[in-house]
Parts: structure tokens; sequence; C-alpha cells
């Protein structure tokens, strides 16, 4: 039996089927963010590790989570970029590779999509915790960072400190308020409700699928 030959396609057809190629420099651009956020999360392990003996508690643990948030983004990046190449470039023909990401093997624009809406979800999670965590610095009644009161406390704190690297290291300001910690907390809502309806928008469509290919008896 012969092999089946790739159709061969009109000069226009094959212009726009080509065009799908236009988005390579895009890929290859975040696998150069990829890079970004592994120097970024090496001079925060660094930074960690340097300061570990002056940082507090909270100072540690929200550094941690910053750790893990830059982790959970670049997740993000190898599915847009893995899943995103596979699906609207192409293939990677990774069948029986033994590194093959499990997800890929049955990724598409929907599944990718879902996929995506949760790792959002998963990073807006962490930054709504690290909020919560420095939201106890609002009853602590330090000034808001930026604003003249926060200029003169750090000088102060400056002053007492006098070599000290622990009381260097305490926060003499804060970058959150009341407002900020409510809208935060709204948007993370928000992005739960979107990947509710992206999920529920998905199941409908394969149900949908599933009855037009289901034989009649």
């Amino acid at each position: 039996m012969s092999k089946l030959q790739n159709p061969r396609l009109g000069p226009l057809p094959y212009l726009i089927f080509s065009s799908r190629w236009l988005q390579l420099p895009l890929y290859l651009g975040l696998i150069v963010a990829q890079c970004v956020y592994v120097f970024l999360f090496m001079k925060e392990l660094v930074h960690l590790i340097h300061d570990a003996n002056t940082l507090s508690e909270q100072g540690i643990m929200l550094i941690v989570l910053g750790l893990i948030d830059v982790v959970m983004i670049s997740n993000l990046l190898v599915m847009v970029i893995v899943g995103g190449y596979e699906t609207f470039v192409s293939r990677l023909n990774l069948q029986g590779h033994p590194d093959q990401p499990e997800w890929l093997s049955h990724v598409n624009a929907s599944v990718l999509k879902v996929k995506l809406a949760m790792a959002i979800i998963g990073i807006s999670s962490i930054h709504l915790l690290k909020t919560f965590i420095e939201a106890g610095t609002m009853d602590a009644g330090l000034p808001l960072c930026g604003t003249t009161d926060a200029v003169l406390a750090a000088k102060a704190a400056a002053e007492l400190a006098a070599g000290n690297a622990a009381m260097l290291a305490t926060k003499t300001c804060t970058t959150t308020t009341t407002t900020g910690v409510i809208w935060q907390t709204v948007i993370h809502g928000a992005f739960i409700l979107s990947a509710i309806g992206i999920a529920y928008t998905d199941r409908l469509m394969n149900t949908a699928t599933a009855k037009a290919h289901k034989p009649a008896h």
C-alpha cells in the first residue's frame, strides 16, 4: 500500500498556513523571559541565604513565597511555550520520549486554556497570600511607602539602628492598604469565576461534540 502523500497546497493557502511560523519569535522571546526569571530566582535565593540571620520569620516567608511565585510563573511560561507551539505552530514529535510532559499528550486549545486559567489562579493565590501576610503591618501603624512619613520613619530607624544589622532589616513602611487588599481579593475571585466559566463552557462544547459524533440507534 502506498503511503499517503501530503496534499499540495495552492500559493495562497500555503502562505496563510505558513503564517503560523510568525509566532516562532514570540515563543523564543518567552524562552528569554524564562531565563530572566531564572536569574530573578537565583538573585532572591542569594538574598535569602545572605540575610537569613537578620530576616524575621515573616520576611523569610515573604521571600519564599516570592520564590514560589517565580516558579509558578515559570511553569506557566513552560505551558505556554510548549503547549502553544505544539497547538498552534508545529508538532514537537515527543511521542515515546521519556521526558514528555503528561499533559502534552492530550493538549489542545481548550485544555491549554483551562490549564492556563488554573495556573493564573495559583499565581494570584500566592500574591494574595503575600498581601494577607503583609497586611499585618497595617496594624503596626507603619506609614505608606513613598510618603513623607515613610521617609522620616526610615531616617529615624537608620539613626536608631547605629550599625545594628537586625534593626536595619526592620520594615519602616508598608505597601499594603485596606483598599488594595479588598481589590486584590475581588480580582482573585474574578479569576476563579472566569476559570469556572471557561471550564463549564469547555464541558458544554465537549458534550455537544460527543453527541454530534454519537451514532444513532
